[in-house]
């Protein structure tokens, strides 16, 4: 008989193999790229951490077969600000206030996401959560 579920989780974690190698791969273009061109500015450090991340989220998924929502909160912030960088002085005023206020209100759900972690370890009558 064919089981659905296990070929959706086989399939995810096929997917979330070869994101892992892409990872690697640009990480490995981009120090490349560094290396040749023997200097290393902030928006090749952002890139670099949102691979970073990219990789500590699949690593979080095999130890715990789930991907904690922060994660991608995080990857998304880093990447909104490397785009603040990247547009630097020639940004209009109004698409800076959306980027910003896009990466405040990231932040603000991050925030509320771990404070409700706190507040559900706290209570022991509630279930346990790990994002």
């Amino acid at each position: 008989m064919f089981d659905m579920y296990k070929w959706i989780t086989n399939a995810e974690k096929t997917i979330l193999v070869f994101i892992a190698l892409f990872t690697i791969y640009g990480v490995g273009q981009e120090m490349y790229l560094v290396l040749r061109n023997g200097a290393i500015s902030l928006t090749d450090l952002l890139l670099l951490f949102i691979y970073a991340e990219v990789l500590g989220m699949v690593a979080g998924f095999y130890k715990s077969q789930k991907i904690p929502i922060t994660i991608p909160i995080f990857i998304a912030i880093t990447a909104l600000c490397r785009l603040i960088i990247l547009q630097g002085k020639g940004i209009s005023t109004v698409d800076l206030i959306y980027e910003s206020g896009a990466v405040l209100l990231l932040y603000l759900s991050a925030l509320v996401i771990r404070w409700n972690l706190v507040q559900v370890r706290r209570d022991p009558s509630q279930p346990q959560s790990d994002e």
